[in-house]
């Protein structure tokens, strides 16, 4: 790894809006190459960090989407069993069957190893696997390096990646998975903060507009019986919908009309109970 990879400094991107805290924890986490385990609600922009490091650094970003039933083995590779099977039973494949390493692609992490320049390595929702999955993926992060059982090689990183690791908080996590990590827990942005993401996104938008979304918004994530409260994505696409619809009005938000609730609500449970108590005028 060059000096200059190793001296990469994160200090924010076009479209992510970044607190003095996390963009300290993001540097020293690449400064000790440990990974960083971020948590929050959904929506605060755990996975949008990972996107906004590879933009601002140049670097590629890799992303390990967890699912409750993944094996480790398929984040490291994959050995296509059934097509060397069917190539060497019809005999009409370029490769060569008896060598069992062409039938061997390298999953997410190990996609990240073999890169021929340092990546960015995001592992989204590491909550949704069991604890082994969580434990022995960290001692191959760790390691760096991991076995192919089928022939007997080792892959070894050719760059450490920049490992940023999300969690929704669905399950605990183990002891030693957080003892291995560095932490950092995005809060939900506060109204403040909120005007600055929304400028980003729309460098024109009207004074009144934020002010009137933004109130409006924080109004709707208080709604009784809310199981999913909207999100920063949620109240950007809502602004979409606003200024992409001609007959909008920003009087309207303020007279308690709010369009496009469905944009901001996405279970029926709760749209209806958002449709219900603001036509009730309940939030005004």
């Amino acid at each position: 790894m060059s000096s200059t990879e190793n001296a990469a400094v994160f200090t924010g991107a076009k479209k992510y809006v970044l607190d003095d805290e996390l963009a300290k924890i993001v540097n020293i986490s690449m400064a000790l190459e440990m990974p960083l385990l971020l948590k929050g609600e959904p929506g605060t922009g755990k996975t949008m960090l990972a996107h906004a490091i590879s933009e601002s650094l140049r670097m590629p970003l890799i992303t390990l989407n967890v699912k409750s039933s993944m094996k480790l083995v398929e984040a490291l590779y994959q050995y296509d069993t059934l097509t060397r099977l069917n190539d060497s039973r019809f005999g009409d494949s370029t490769r060569n069957v008896s060598d069992i390493e062409e039938y061997i692609a390298m999953g997410k992490i190990g996609q990240a190893f073999t890169a021929d320049k340092r990546v960015v390595l995001l592992i989204d929702e590491i909550d949704k696997a069991d604890t082994d999955f969580q434990d022995d993926m960290l001692d191959v992060l760790d390691q760096m390096q991991f076995d192919i059982m089928e022939i007997d090689k080792t892959v070894s990183a050719k760059t450490r990646p920049v490992i940023l690791i999300t969690s929704n908080s669905k399950k605990d996590l183990s002891d030693p998975f957080l003892g291995r990590c560095n932490f950092h827990h995005i809060a939900f942005p506060d109204p403040k903060v909120m005007r600055r993401i929304i400028r980003v996104h729309f460098p024109e938008i009207s004074d009144d507009l934020v002010e009137n979304a933004t109130t409006t918004f924080y109004k709707l994530r208080e709604l009784d019986g809310i199981e999913k409260k909207p999100a920063t994505r949620e109240l950007i696409n809502w602004i979409r919908a606003l200024q992409a619809d001609p007959d909008f009005k920003v009087k309207q938000l303020a007279k308690g009309d709010i369009p496009f609730l469905g944009v901001l609500f996405k279970k029926s449970p709760d749209y209806s109970r958002a449709a219900n108590q603001v036509t009730r005028r309940r939030i005004f």
